[in-house]
């Protein structure tokens, strides 16, 4: 899908907003629809069936979270929080509540095209694509393997299960409690410390740098992202 395919649903109740990234998404040839209420959101999204939402939270009839989830009742449309809301508690509850990413207002242009780009290599990779690889970084999923330039790398099972969550969820944030919960059970979804722990570990057998990741990539509070390449 090239960039004068992808359609972008802008969801905002700032006329300013809407036409800021109107005008910006469409200088980078992507065909743009706006939204200023989630009603209209929902309906927007039926309608013109859009590859990538960005979706602001504080819009005028209902909450952005209420939209995402409605939206996640029927659709897996990757969808870009973009929001004044910079709380730890606001980011959480959007992506627990099916959003694939978020930014804060105010934002980097570049920042929102580069995840925009993300998103929809997301939303257009093969689902059967059991391999990641990126700079010399090669997790096969089917095999369970995963190499560092050539050489082979041990994880334990709690790191391996750790990589390959974020593998799946290449380019999205996963929420702290999400990682510990599928990866090491439901009981552990508080023990933030063994988290911190085993991510520190699989970065310094995985990372070039671990003191300046490029890989695993902390979302401050919130938690983390496997940097796609």
């Amino acid at each position: 899908m090239t960039e004068n395919e992808t359609r972008v649903l802008v969801v905002d109740d700032e006329q300013s907003i809407r036409r800021f990234l109107h005008l910006t998404l469409s200088a980078q040839n992507y065909t743009v629809f706006q939204a200023a209420t989630g009603r209209e959101a929902v309906e927007s999204a039926a309608q013109h069936k859009p590859d990538v939402i960005i979706l602001d939270l504080g819009l005028p009839d209902m909450d952005g979270v209420e939209v995402t989830r409605l939206l996640r009742q029927w659709t897996q449309t990757p969808i870009i929080v973009l929001s004044v809301r910079g709380s730890e508690t606001d980011k959480i509850a959007a992506l627990d509540a099916g959003a694939d990413d978020y930014l804060t207002k105010p934002f980097s242009t570049g920042e929102l095209l580069a995840r925009l780009r993300a998103a929809v290599r997301r939303a257009t990779r093969a689902p059967e694509e059991p391999v990641f690889v990126s700079d010399g970084l090669e997790i096969d999923i089917a095999r369970r393997t995963v190499q560092l330039n050539g050489n082979d790398v041990q994880l334990t099972p709690t790191e391996y299960n750790l990589l390959k969550l974020l593998v799946v969820n290449a380019g999205k944030v996963v929420t702290q409690r999400q990682l510990l919960r599928e990866a090491c059970g439901p009981g552990y979804e508080q023990d933030f410390h063994i988290l911190h722990v085993n991510i520190s570990n699989m970065r310094r057998k995985i990372e070039p740098d671990p003191t300046r990741p490029q890989f695993v990539i902390t979302e401050p509070g919130v938690g983390y992202r496997l940097k796609l390449g």
